[in-house]
């Protein structure tokens, strides 16, 4: 299952940048995620501080 981002996002932004195939980008009041794309490798929630993303 894919991952998604919960709402303890902070918008922080530094899960954006750990994706590897690039399928997080800015919600309107939070990152999300484009679960067609992701390959749950789970880089966006190991550099998370608040541990928003999870496996879905």
């Amino acid at each position: 299952m894919a991952y998604i981002i919960g709402n303890a996002c902070i918008s922080c932004g530094a899960c954006e940048s750990e994706c590897p195939v690039e399928c997080i980008s800015a919600g309107d009041d939070q990152y999300v995620i484009d679960a067609d794309s992701c390959i749950e490798c789970g880089s966006c929630a190991d550099v998370c501080p608040v541990e928003a993303p999870c496996a879905e």
